[in-house]
């Protein structure tokens, strides 16, 4: 896992070596391990990378990497976890390695089959390939935006990084997009393809970005898609897929040379990745869980379950309020972009640290493809609104005028599309509290809203759908990025074993109706390894790896929450009003965060200037 940036001239003026520097030093915390520097004989080329060793911890390891003749130059922040098949493939081809790296592998697949060698890799991954002789450069995503890179073409230049900070770190005086407070006080995060900066954006997930140096033209095509297609009808062969392709899943992501955990919350998900990560690490499986001083918040119970199946080497931290509010400059100088979630990873990746442990097993994603939410429920009270006339539509725009909060979300049913639905689950604040928090136009804030667009089909069955909005737009958008940024501020990787990619392949060609059951949350997941989870997991109430942040902010008191937003660009009026009501228990802690991420978002944006 690494940190990647790049600049590329388009009119072949030579780059400035301490601009490429100070954008790879913003990103030393992705990579403390290593670093390097690429220019091309022009100088219009620079890429910079940080190294974080997991993969062959030798310096032959060392990025940019280049093939034999200088011809090809790599720099990757990722994992693939097929490289040794794809190196046994390509051994066979003729290729004589001198590494065990993954990096290595990338670079010689490059090599032989050209930018189609993107279609065979399974992994988390962000790649830049600079291909002297044909003068090309390549940018890539993994299949479902595990690794994050983002882009900028302007002023004659390609620049490219593994995170906004970087970009910073290129124009201090490059502006900020205009519509980020919006999108972030209605999602709680930027949604792709956006950003806090002035035309920066995500490169979508799957797909490269190619640029022609002799013409200067670029195109972003799609190298890898999961189509939902339910070939797989009948319910044995789906356990039985199921099963071994997450067996698979998680052995391949203990593929490391560097100190390995597994983080244990206690629901089903982390629970089944440590149970069946003990059956490849049987002696020497570490494992991390955090908990908390209030107990209706902690799932020690639930980790001892499991626990006593293992007898893994186990750590258990505990944190506290007081460790909240001591980190709260360090967690706010961690997001990379703001978001009201995250501080969970952040804390994760610091106990893992601490635990000497380079990277982490997660079981993100299982929520997602299996239908662990409540959306998974909520969907079918929302189904019939899709056949509604638009005009009728129109009419729940007035419950935004609803005295009651969580009334006031049914406005979203007024906008068109799946991203109605989205935030009808998960938004924060409706268009007309956005535009009372920033003191613009409600107009102002749909028009910003109209610019985002979903490639969910509206057509797919009504579980699909949920399992759709909930993986390309809450998971991709939130906590994916969130866990990257927060866990490399430590220097951590997390591994997420449900997503690896010929495992979404696998759950993506099951028929819906036998992935999901109503009554049942994660049915097919439990079916698959009803005899490996234990009784106490698979019943146990849905609570979610949730800290006590509701707890600890009205402990607070006001003075904390009036000195978080004073000068943040914020309604004062508005923001009392949210506090007041939030100390009543009738607002979600999480739209008082939000207010105090970005003021302090805007705060420290006023110091840089």
């Amino acid at each position: 896992m690494c940190g990647i940036a790049g600049i590329i001239s388009l009119d072949n003026q030579k780059i400035d070596e301490a601009v490429i520097l100070n954008m790879r030093e913003a990103m030393l915390h992705r990579g403390p391990d290593d670093s390097g520097l690429y220019f091309n004989d022009e100088r219009s080329v620079a890429l910079g990378h940080r190294r974080l060793s997991i993969i062959d911890l030798s310096p032959l390891g060392h990025q940019p990497m280049l093939t034999e003749d200088g011809n090809i130059c790599l720099i990757y922040n990722g994992e693939l976890y097929n490289f040794r098949d794809i190196r046994t493939e390509l051994q066979n081809a003729g290729h004589v390695f001198h590494s065990s790296s993954d990096t290595e592998v990338i670079l010689k697949a490059y090599q032989q089959w050209g930018e189609h060698a993107f279609e065979r890799f399974n992994g988390m991954y962000a790649i830049c390939i600079y291909d002297k002789r044909n003068d090309l450069l390549y940018l890539t995503r993994d299949h479902t935006g595990i690794k994050p890179l983002y882009y900028l073409i302007s002023n004659s230049k390609l620049v490219f990084a593994s995170e906004i900070k970087a970009f910073s770190a290129f124009d201090t005086n490059r502006e900020e997009n205009p519509d980020w407070r919006i999108y972030f006080l209605t999602f709680g995060h930027i949604p792709e393809p956006f950003t806090t900066l002035r035309d920066v954006y995500m490169l979508p997930k799957g797909s490269f970005l190619k640029l022609h140096l002799r013409t200067k033209q670029h195109e972003i095509r799609e190298h890898t898609s999961i189509p939902i297609n339910e070939n797989i009808t009948d319910l044995k062969e789906a356990v039985d897929l199921v099963r071994n392709g997450f067996l698979k899943a998680v052995e391949r992501h203990l593929i490391s040379d560097a100190p390995i955990g597994v983080f244990l919350s206690g629901g089903i998900d982390s629970s089944l990745v440590a149970l069946l990560a003990h059956e490849f690490q049987k002696d020497n499986l570490r494992t991390l869980s955090v908990v908390f001083e209030e107990k209706e918040f902690s799932e020690e119970r639930y980790q001892n379950i499991i626990l006593k199946k293992i007898r893994s080497r186990h750590n258990s931290f505990l944190v506290t309020q007081k460790d909240f509010m001591d980190n709260l400059d360090n967690i706010f100088n961690a997001m990379d972009q703001p978001t009201i979630d995250g501080i969970n990873t952040y804390f994760i990746a610091k106990c893992a640290k601490e635990d000497g442990l380079k990277a982490v097993l997660s079981g993100m994603g299982g929520d997602e493809l299996f239908g662990g939410y409540s959306s998974f429920t909520r969907i079918k009270h929302l189904w019939k609104v899709k056949g509604l006339n638009k005009n009728i539509r129109k009419l729940f725009k007035l419950s935004e005028f609803s005295g009651v909060d969580k009334f006031k979300r049914f406005s979203f049913l007024s906008m068109q599309g799946p991203l109605s639905f989205y935030l009808l689950l998960r938004g924060l604040y409706t268009p007309k509290a956005v535009s009372e928090i920033l003191g613009c136009s409600v107009a102002d804030v749909r028009k910003a809203l109209e610019k985002l667009n979903t490639d969910i089909d509206p057509h797919l069955g009504e579980q699909n759908f949920v399992s759709c909005l909930e993986t390309n737009l809450y998971m991709k958008n939130q906590l994916l990025k969130d866990t990257d940024f927060m866990s490399m501020r430590h220097s951590v990787e997390v591994r997420v074993p449900f997503l690896d990619r010929k495992f979404m392949e696998t759950v993506f060609s099951i028929k819906e109706s036998i992935k999901f059951r109503k009554d049942i949350p994660k049915f097919l997941l439990v079916k698959a390894f009803e005899d490996v989870l234990p009784e106490e997991i698979i019943t146990r109430k849905k609570q979610g790896f949730t800290f006590p942040f509701d707890v600890w902010m009205k402990s607070q008191g006001n003075g904390f929450f009036e000195d978080a937003v004073s000068g943040g660009g914020i309604n004062k009026k508005y923001a009392d009003r949210v506090w007041n009501e939030f100390k009543r228990g009738n607002i979600h802690w999480s739209k008082v965060w939000a207010l105090v991420v970005m003021a302090s978002r805007i705060k420290n944006q006023v110091r840089l200037q």
